[in-house]
Order: C-alpha cells, then structure tokens, then sequence
C-alpha cells in the first residue's frame, strides 16, 4: 500500500472541483479490499478519522477530509469479470468511469450512467447516485447497481446482491460476512418525486443496497461493484438545436418530454430523446471563445435519440418537429458519426470545467444550484429564479438537464462580496424548490457545502435520524464525518 505522509505530496486530495479545502494528516492508496480492512481497523482502535477519496470531480467536498486519513481507492481500479452473455461487469471502485464505458462499449454493450465530469471514479457515481444527460431515458447510477461488497466502518465485511436482503416495512436485518447480526429501523419521510439525491434512500420494503447507494461513503467502503448493462445502439441522432428565444426552446422541451413520456407522436414515427440538455445565452456566450460556430444570439437544446430500422424516418419527424417550435435549423449542429457525437458531447461536458475553473481563478467556493422541481412548476420556477439573480446584479450562466426539469444555475462571483451575496440566492432557491416540493440536489449529493439545505428540505428530526443510522453501522464515529450531515448530529 502507498503511504503518503509528506504534505507536500498529497496537496491534490485536500480539495474536489467546488474549490472546498481540507486538511489530513496522510494519505493511504490501498490496492485490495484485505488493505482496506486492515486500514478501517487500524483507525477503530487509534480513533483516527478516515474520508474516502475520489477523483476530485465532485463538487460538494463530499471527497475532501476534515482531518484524519484520506483513504484514496485509485489504485484498486480494475475489471475483474464482463460477462458479455448475462450483460454485466464486475469492476473495483477506483475505476474511472470514462474507461469503464469504453471498455463495454468495445464489447457492443452500453453502461448508461453518463454524469456531466466522467473522469470520476465508478465508486463515487455509487456513492453519490450519480445521474446526467441520459437519465432522462434511462435513470440515475442506482437503477445499474446489481451487487456491491462493502467494508463497514467496523471492518467487517457484507456482499450485498439485489432481491436478497429486503426490509421489512422500515426494518432491516442482515449479519456479516464474519457473522455479526445487524436489526435497525429506518427513518420514515417523503422524499420528493422529482429526480433527488438528498440524504439517505428510505422506503418501506426497500432493498438493502439501495441503502448503501447515494449514501455518500458514510455507511461503508465500496470494494467491489456488480453493473447491469444493456446492449450498446450505436446509431445514434445527436443534435445542438439553437433557437433564437428561450421560450421555443422551452416548448420544444416540453413538448419532447410529453412524447417521449407518452410514446407517440400524434401519427408519426415515435420520437424517443434519451436526453434534453439546455443552454441559455449566457452559457453560449461563456463558450463561444472555443466555439466559433455557435450562431449570435441564441440559446440551444441538446438532444439525442437511439435509431433503430427506421432512421430517415425518424430524423425527418425530429427536423419538423424544430420547425414547428421556430429552431434555427440552418445553423443548428448534427453529427453524422461517433467522433462528432464525442465532440457534442466535449461541448455539453465543457461548461461545467470552465465554470470550475472560474470559480478557481477568483480563490472563491462553487455555487451553482442543483435543483430539481415538478414539471409543472418548472416554468415559472426558473422565470422566478432568472428574475432573482438580475435583480441582484450578479453574473451568471445556466444548462441543465431540462428533460428531468433539473436545472443547474451558475453564479460566477468576482469578489467575495459578490460571493455572499450569491449564497444568499442560492439559499432562496433552495427554499423555493422545498415549497415546490422540488429538491436541493437532484444528482450532486449533499456532501459537506450542502447540509444547511438538506435541513431545510427534510427538517431536524429527520436528520436526526438519518445520523442515528449512520451510527448503527459506525459507533465510532470515524467514516466520512462531515457528509450529509453535521457532526452535532452524531452525539
């Protein structure tokens, strides 16, 4: 196992992409679950806090640790079976999910999680229940979550396979590899309908390993992973469609939603978007230094649709269809084959880096909202929140994944007054998307920069009991402190 000791050398795993600092005391690179057992009981009889790290993609400081050990799982990063036949891969977690869907892909099968950063690693799409552009058509990383092998705070080990271990009503029973029993409840709130991330997955009858998904690293260690896969259709439609008013876009959205939804078109062919990613003006204007193509004034719709026998078909319905909502479809973007469909998707990912960078090159936090709102609040939901940040004279861009009315707002402070200003925006939209009975954070997580909202969604007590579980499987108190939830919480 790599040890690394010299904070000189591990200055890199004390922050992720949000800007959010840290501090540990050393940083460990286990290469086997048999090193991290032997690490996670080394910290139970010392004390010794230990926060798991991923590739620094995210964008809660989720990875980046609070003191203690960071326990980086890079090196344990490889396939250990695809079965073509049964359409599944078992994988390590450290595995860097654009090498992942590469690897099936060169077998013709298709892995379809695809969150905006894909250098992350596997492990952390897991533990954040991470989404993208295509959940719209084919849902979040927990839907492709088969099995797991977890070490638990407590180093005792668990295989958990889906269908096995069920709750009964909100009662979990289970034992360990090593035979220890574990009966506990869990808590009982609505989570929201929309798409959602928040704090633990709890509902009655729930399987188990949906409890460990989306837990954000606070209930255990992912070893090992067990992925669906599907059959990979590589003909696909990819289009950048720019309108010149935001409100065509909207309806074109809309409207593709309905049918996709619905699964008809009037009578024509069926239009079936796997995704419906939007960009508003300022977000082209923010990209048109790498972009000359992208026509003056305009925002766009990025969508794609998997075609099948009937492709001329298909692309002839979807070109009336930009008609009809007055797309630009001259200028509009189309790509005719799999290196240009890479670049549209170069183009969707590449916002989200530079924001980052922004952000970076001004010292100061990320804040960008990751809300989720109902379909039918979605529009005056975002009219209300644009109007919001123009009042406050503060520079911002906003895309997202409207297909799921899921909607990230950038703002891009230039000083550290504008940054407090641009908290205090983002905590009303926050609240305003609770009232909606929306989310705070449809894909991100909650991580450490976002408990106050987690709070403000399900309430102290909820919380309460969110951290009684955490402490079901780490009485110690020694995984991850800081997630979801503050330390108060654990006492």
């Amino acid at each position: 196992m790599i040890v690394k000791k010299n904070p000189d050398e591990f200055q890199n795993y004390l922050s992720d992409a949000s800007n959010y600092q840290g501090t540990a005391e050393a940083v460990y690179l286990p290469e086997s679950e048999e090193e991290v057992i032997e690490l996670v009981k080394q910290c139970n009889i010392d004390k010794i806090r230990m926060t798991v790290s991923g590739n620094g993609t995210g964008l809660t400081g989720s990875r980046v640790p609070e003191g203690g050990i960071v326990i980086s799982t890079e090196k344990m990063n490889k396939v250990i079976e695809l079965n073509a036949a049964e359409k599944y891969l078992c994988v390590q977690p450290g595995m860097i999910l654009k090498d992942l869907q590469n690897y099936v892909e060169e077998k013709k099968l298709f892995y379809p999680p695809d969150p905006t950063e894909r250098n992350c690693f596997i492990g952390a799409t897991v533990a954040t229940n991470s989404s993208g552009a295509r959940s719209f058509m084919y849902g979040p990383t927990r839907d492709y979550v088969t099995g797991m092998r977890i070490v638990l705070p407590s180093a005792q080990t668990i295989s958990i396979k889906r269908g096995e271990i069920v709750a009964t009503d909100y009662t979990f029973s289970f034992s360990t590899d090593q035979g220890t029993n574990y009966t506990f409840s869990i808590p009982r709130f609505k989570m929201p309908d929309t798409k959602n991330a928040t704090g633990y997955y709890c509902r009655a009858n729930m399987d188990l390993i949906d409890l460990f998904i989306g837990s954000e690293g606070t209930l255990g260690i992912i070893t090992e992973l067990k992925l669906k896969l599907l059959a990979l259709n590589e003909n696909i439609l990819s289009c950048i469609v720019f309108f010149e008013k935001e409100e065509d876009a909207f309806n074109f959205i809309a409207e593709a939603r309905t049918i996709t939804k619905a699964g008809s078109f009037g009578e024509a062919i069926k239009i079936s978007a796997r995704g419906l990613e939007f960009f508003n003006k300022l977000t082209l204007n923010f990209l048109r230094e790498n972009y000359h193509a992208i026509p003056e004034h305009s925002c766009s719709v990025w969508f794609e649709q998997e075609l099948t026998d009937n492709e001329e078909e298909l692309k002839e319905t979807w070109l009336k269809f930009m008609q009809k909502h007055n797309a630009n479809v001259k200028k509009s973007w189309m790509a005719v084959n799999k290196k240009e469909q890479e670049e549209f998707k170069d183009f969707r990912h590449a916002i989200g880096s530079k924001v980052n960078e922004f952000v970076a090159r001004h010292g100061l936090r990320k804040v960008g909202t990751d809300v989720a709102v109902p379909a039918e609040s979605f529009l005056s939901f975002y009219q209300w929140m644009i109007e919001l940040v123009v009042q406050n004279n503060v520079k911002y861009v906003v895309y997202g994944h409207l297909g799921d009315c899921h909607i990230h707002l950038n703002m891009l402070p230039k000083d550290q007054e504008d940054f407090v200003k641009a908290k205090k925006i983002y905590s009303e939209i926050c609240s305003e998307s609770v009232r909606l009975k929306g989310t705070v954070s449809a894909e991100h997580g909650i991580g450490k920069m976002k408990r106050e909202y987690l709070l403000l969604m399900y309430g102290e007590e909820i919380i309460s009991q969110m951290a009684k579980l955490k402490l079901v499987f780490d009485s110690n108190r020694i995984l991850n402190i800081g997630n979801i939830f503050d330390e108060k919480y654990l006492f």
